[in-house]
């Protein structure tokens, strides 16, 4: 095997920028990032022409919708940036940052109650990109779910939206017919006829939508549409499974609001190392919420950003 040649602190630097260590060699994997896991077929096109070109021909995908291309000659590092720079794409994605947005194919999907390309593509901009430079006590990972089959996960994320459709029951124009087409639309069971009017489990619904449109009365033709965030997701070593927000947010502006402050408020009251999930097991989950609903932390945004914090990486969960 031949000599490695590359210095631990050029390793470092480079990772930084993308491209992590093809163990035992001399070699890196360039991490692209795809904005939200949607890529044009000119940038595919792009991305195979730079592996053959630069690396070794195999592009693999990441569980955060990056594309990595194998291979890639320390030296070779700044032309491939150069390469792909042509098509729009850039590399990226390591460190104690918010990182890429993971979402699902809620624009185009049947069940989607948002328009989840979109709105990753926007929390990309504002936060992964509008932070880029924000050191956080620990990685950020924020995920966009369209409805509430959580493919993509939202609760083992820092913090992740997922689409909601609040049903609108007329209770007046409810009929409480034996065999009830809302009843037999909710597929986990939260509508349900008992004593001849239709009533709906407000513990068990979560607001998928399904029901709207299927009365025959018109008891339920149409629905809010919103967001529930849950915060202190986690998967790796330590497995933390997210809480949701008490109250849905029917604007996204409350909802990207609400991620933001997520964000100051990691930086502020994170102790460096730990994920955000620790950093809510030991503030209490009523006190992050109480902070995420109220305007303190925005109003206070730059004092937070300026603030000297987190300059000595190094994980601790």
């Amino acid at each position: 095997m031949a000599a490695l040649t590359v210095s631990a602190e050029n390793e470092k630097r480079v990772k930084a920028m993308g491209f992590l260590n093809n163990r035992g060699t001399d070699n890196f994997s360039a991490r692209i990032i795809t904005v939200n896991g949607k890529v044009t077929a000119a940038q595919q096109k792009c991305i195979a022409e730079a592996a053959e070109k630069f690396g070794n021909g195999i592009v693999t995908f990441t569980t955060r919708l990056t594309i990595e291309v194998q291979g890639i000659p320390y030296d070779k590092i700044e032309e491939f940036q150069e390469y792909i720079k042509k098509e729009g794409l850039v590399t990226g994605g390591t460190g104690s940052l918010v990182r890429p947005v993971v979402a699902c194919k809620g624009t185009t999907c049947q069940y989607g109650l948002l328009d989840s390309f979109a709105i990753s593509e926007e929390i990309h901009k504002r936060f992964y990109e509008g932070y880029h430079t924000v050191k956080l006590p620990h990685k950020f990972k924020i995920a966009v779910g369209g409805c509430p089959n959580n493919c993509v996960k939202p609760d083992l994320n820092d913090i992740g939206i997922i689409g909601q459709r609040i049903p609108d029951f007329d209770e007046d124009s409810c009929n409480g017919c034996k065999k009830c087409s809302i009843e037999a639309a909710c597929p986990v069971g939260a509508a349900k006829v008992i004593d001849g009017i239709l009533e709906i489990d407000k513990d068990i619904c979560n607001n998928c939508g399904r029901c709207i449109g299927k009365c025959r009365f018109d008891a339920i033709e149409d629905g809010t549409y919103g967001f529930k965030i849950y915060i202190g997701g986690r998967w790796g070593k330590k497995l933390a499974i997210g809480k949701a927000l008490s109250k849905v947010f029917t604007t996204k502006e409350e909802a990207l609001d609400v991620i933001e402050k997520a964000i100051l408020l990691f930086r502020e009251q994170g102790q460096t190392g730990e994920r955000f999930a620790k950093t809510i097991e030991r503030l209490g989950f009523e006190n992050v919420e109480k902070q995420l609903i109220a305007n303190d932390l925005l109003d206070r945004k730059q004092e937070i950003l300026d603030a000297q914090l987190h300059l000595v990486g190094g994980a601790t969960c």
